[in-house]
């Protein structure tokens, strides 16, 4: 990549009020908002549409990305009904990002489950390919996040998922150090992108997850190899994926220590 290139920084909507998570991202050298959907708020009509599109417009003049972070939600579920009514899902959230005009949607595969049991990787890969092919109808680009389990959390597999199906890629860099395949050693981080390096269009930017919490670097070392990884790459949308304040402000700074010895500066 370029040195030119110039790195967005995001944050994720972890506050209620979107004016303050705007006040925090601009106050702060971020230059755009990671959106995760609730299940729970989602809008159900008009008016809830409304209501949201209310909510993102206050965001400006920050970028805004989408995240669907829904368990057990899944595209290749065994039981037809349930991947039926997942696909109807996220086509709903793709028309809803349209008139957001939003551009990019992030999604996952086995969310939420212990193993893989219960979901079909025939079902799984043709489902994904119609999602991405309906979504980029709508001028969206939808991202697959690598997991710390299951089949995205093995290079190989999540390969064949992006290959397979068309979509793009979220790397989740804390995910990736705790999967079994690179805590192993028989892949390393790299391997989830190098197949497909000029799909990474996100970053989860964090240390890594431990019993489901993401924990912060406390050291440039912790991350700079994999943010080293990064900059080798197209990715210029990096989401400091941390909700609690004290461990946000701790990635920060680790990152713009990264960015000062690599005089990288960041998008605003």
């Amino acid at each position: 990549m370029d040195a030119r290139t110039t790195i967005k920084l995001a944050v994720c909507n972890f506050q209620d009020d979107p004016l303050e998570t705007r006040r925090l991202a601009l106050e702060n050298g971020f230059s755009g908002v990671d959106w995760t959907f609730k299940l729970d708020e989602l809008p159900e009509d008009p008016a809830g549409e409304s209501e949201i599109i209310g909510k993102i417009a206050a965001l400006h003049p920050l970028e805004v990305r989408y995240h669907c972070a829904f368990k057990e939600v899944d595209l290749g579920d065994e039981d037809a009904t349930k991947a039926r009514a997942a696909m109807a899902l996220f086509r709903r959230i793709c028309r809803l990002v349209h008139r957001l005009e939003g551009r990019f949607v992030t999604i996952h595969l086995g969310l939420g489950r212990e193993a893989m049991n219960g979901l079909s990787w025939d079902r799984t890969t043709k489902a994904l390919s119609e999602l991405v092919s309906f979504a980029r109808g709508l001028g969206i680009r939808i991202c697959l996040e690598n997991l710390a389990s299951g089949w995205s959390s093995r290079p190989e597999l999540f390969e064949k998922l992006i290959r397979r199906s068309g979509a793009g890629v979220t790397l989740d860099i804390g995910h990736a150090a705790v999967s079994h395949s690179v805590e192993t050693q028989h892949y390393a981080v790299e391997d989830f992108v190098l197949p497909h390096q000029e799909k990474v269009f996100n970053a989860h930017i964090y240390h890594e997850e431990r019993d489901d919490v993401h924990l912060p670097p406390n050291r440039l070392e912790d991350v700079e190899e994999r943010l080293n990884l990064l900059r080798s790459l197209s990715c210029d949308w990096w989401v400091l994926e941390l909700r609690e304040p004290a461990a946000l402000f701790q990635t920060l700074s680790i990152v713009n220590e990264y960015f000062q010895s690599n005089g990288r500066l960041t998008g605003s």
